[in-house]
């Protein structure tokens, strides 16, 4: 049987949406106003939100275990220790959002924008992105071994000791990325824009695959040309 609960083009309170989980119902939000709402600590597992707006959306501590969000506008909301296992991310504006501490573990985050967003100490086993800006995100000691990144805008994010062994860049941006005590043996670059890399960051390299022309723009730092 199924016990989802539709709503849509709502402002739904917190008392609300605890009277749909008191009835054992999930719910699928469309189009629904939820700026600036404490959902935290609920239990959302499941729910699905499409188009709504979760402007500076308190998340905290939920377990958002297989939530869906898509083409929502997140900017500003905030889930500090929450559970979004195998959750989907797809489209809209999470810019400015805090993920600190968040499980992420198996979660897919595709298409949207994430400027500036937050993940320290996120926990990321076997999750995937693909087509994200993280322009000035802050993802410290995220590992991303053996990943494939595609389309992912890492320009300006502070990255410091994050783990790229192994993993493959297509169409992405490190572009004046912080990159300190980061790994990239055994990484493919070639499809990763490196500029404002400097020769002195350059050793963090060691073991990864760059192209000719991304060597002659580092080797160009020394006054060297490469034919």
């Amino acid at each position: 049987m199924d016990h989802t609960r539709t709503l849509a083009d709502q402002t739904p309170s917190r008392a609300e949406l605890e009277n749909i989980l008191s009835q054992g119902h999930r719910a699928s939000l469309e189009n629904c106003d939820l700026s600036g709402l404490n959902l935290s600590d609920l239990d959302l597992s499941g729910w699905q939100f499409t188009g709504c707006k979760l402007a500076r959306t308190a998340f905290n501590g939920a377990r958002l275990d297989e939530v869906r969000f898509a083409n929502c506008r997140a900017a500003g909301a905030s889930f500090v220790g929450a559970n979004l296992q195998e959750a989907t991310i797809e489209g809209g504006d999470f810019s400015n959002t805090s993920f600190r501490a968040a499980t992420l573990n198996a979660t897919r985050i595709l298409n949207c924008k994430m400027t500036g967003s937050d993940f320290t100490d996120a926990k990321t086993l076997g999750f995937s992105i693909e087509g994200v800006l993280l322009v000035l995100a802050v993802l410290p000691r995220m590992s991303f071994r053996k990943m494939t990144l595609k389309e992912v805008d890492f320009t300006d994010a502070d990255l410091r000791s994050c783990d790229f062994r192994e993993a493959v860049f297509e169409e992405c941006s490190l572009r004046d990325a912080h990159l300190p005590e980061c790994r990239f043996e055994g990484a493919d670059l070639r499809g990763a824009d490196l500029g404002g890399v400097r020769l002195t960051d350059a050793r963090l390299f060691k073991g990864a695959v760059i192209s000719k022309h991304q060597a002659a723009d580092l080797l160009g730092q020394l006054g060297l040309t490469v034919l």
